[in-house]
């Protein structure tokens, strides 16, 4: 069966939400006039303990925060839907406060976009990494429900000129023709788990054929696992999704859900276990990654309760990432000294079986940059940091060090150990800390 589902428009009909107070609601109202709010029904109903809101995680995850927003933003949004504004004039007010949230971080949109060999653009897809590609359906590019933390949240406003879309499949199969050196398709959104399964086939049967013989991997990216379950349980095409996969790994291709799994409860009902396992019985590779959010997840006991579940339902620890430099980060950020306590101390909790996961790691523009450890060398206390991808190939496991510093959440607010004037990954004509070299790498 489909869902009901809310955005912010409806947020007043969710019944819960009555038992907070008025200008609680009224402040959620402004918030989701700016940053995406969408919620499903599985999610209000088994995942959130509304005798612990507004502090229960899934409900800071899933509802929107007034911190989320800065005070006067919030203030101004808060005044146009108390005086009962025209849409036109909240409208204008949201894009501008938008505009000002660092809508596409990493250079997305500068440095990672490709192009046909005739010089067209293909503004759904990105193609940092040599050898992996993703691509973003049109169809794919919404949720079951949204993540307040999202890195992507610029895709879900309405504003097309902040929007990846990929509306033809295939001009993204020609990109792959032309480029034997990617061997890994990662679909993304949004939620490509959105689409129905025929939709999907579209995209997903050719990569099997004559011509795409370079592409080993196909994955999906999605929070549907956590969010919708039914996807590959009840839902009318569950089974034919099901035999989509199965048909991927007789093509001899491997095929990986990117599960995004916030907090240990969403794995917990009985039906996200079924999808689970499912999908497994299917072939299917289920690898669990999620951001350290503060209010949500900054605990290492949540981590490691959340590794040692995955890995006793056989999927596999992947990725804590942190919060990165766009949206509501503020609200959300978590230190980085904080970040890697966080996650030593996860670590120390669990077997070899769900050491697989590695963090905190930061998807900056030069690439993923992962916090290794602290140390102090020759008297200086460092971060000792190393690249787990690069845009450069060259640059991956080596370690370069930067100052300690317990207030810094992000790559940008790192400084070079040791009196180095630069990090070696940055370009001479760097002319400030937030200009990070891009040669050498797929751009």
């Amino acid at each position: 069966s489909r869902y009901r589902v809310y955005t912010h428009t409806t947020i007043d009909r969710i019944g819960p939400i009555a038992r907070l107070d008025a200008d609680h609601r009224l402040e959620m109202k402004a918030v989701a006039h700016v940053l995406p709010f969408r919620v499903n029904q599985y999610v209000i109903d088994h995942l959130i303990d509304w005798s612990d809101v507004p502090n229960d995680p899934m409900f800071q995850l899933t509802f929107p925060q007034p911190g989320m927003l800065a005070d006067d933003a919030l203030a101004e949004m808060k005044g146009l839907l108390a005086r009962d504004a025209s849409p036109e004039e909240i409208k204008a007010a949201a894009n501008r406060i938008r505009f000002d949230l660092n809508p596409h971080p990493s250079g997305q949109m500068q440095h990672n976009r490709p192009r046909l060999a005739d010089g067209t653009e293909l503004p759904g897809m990105q193609h940092k990494y040599e050898d992996t590609c993703l691509i973003f359906p049109s169809q794919g590019q919404t949720c079951h429900a949204y993540c307040t933390y999202c890195f992507r949240w610029a895709q879900f406003v309405g504003m097309d000129e902040l929007k990846f879309a990929q509306k033809e499949a295939e001009t993204f199969l020609q990109y792959l023709r032309e480029h034997t050196e990617i061997s890994d398709v990662l679909f993304t959104g949004g939620d490509p788990m959105i689409m129905k399964t025929k939709v999907i086939r579209k995209y997903v049967e050719p990569l099997l054929g004559p011509g795409f013989e370079h592409i080993r991997h196909i994955r999906f990216g999605t929070k549907a696992v956590a969010y919708w379950p039914q996807r590959w349980v009840t839902d009318a095409d569950a089974d034919d999704c099901l035999r989509l996969f199965e048909e991927v790994r007789a093509a001899g291709k491997h095929i990986a859900i990117m599960g995004h799994f916030s907090h240990p409860v969403e794995l917990s009902t009985e039906i996200a276990q079924t999808a689970i396992q499912r999908l497994r019985d299917a072939g299917t590779e289920v690898r669990c990654q999620a951001p350290l959010i503060r209010r949500v997840n900054d605990s290492s006991r949540v981590w490691a309760r959340m590794w040692k579940e995955q890995v006793r339902l056989g999927a596999i620890p992947y990725y804590m990432f942190v919060e990165r430099d766009t949206g509501p980060k503020a609200y959300f950020e978590v230190p980085l000294a904080r970040a890697y306590r966080i996650f030593h101390g996860a670590w120390k909790q669990v077997t070899g079986l769900a050491r697989t996961a590695r963090g905190p790691s930061m998807s900056a523009t030069p690439g993923k940059v992962q916090i290794d450890g602290v140390a102090e060398i020759h008297g200086e206390k460092v971060f000792v940091l190393t690249f787990l991808r690069g845009r450069n190939p060259d640059w991956v496991r080596r370690p370069f060090f930067a100052k300690y510093d317990e207030s810094a959440t992000w790559l940008d607010d790192l400084v070079p150990a040791f009196g180095q004037d630069r990090f070696f990954f940055e370009s001479n004509a760097a002319s400030g800390r937030n200009a990070r070299a891009v040669a050498g790498g797929v751009v």
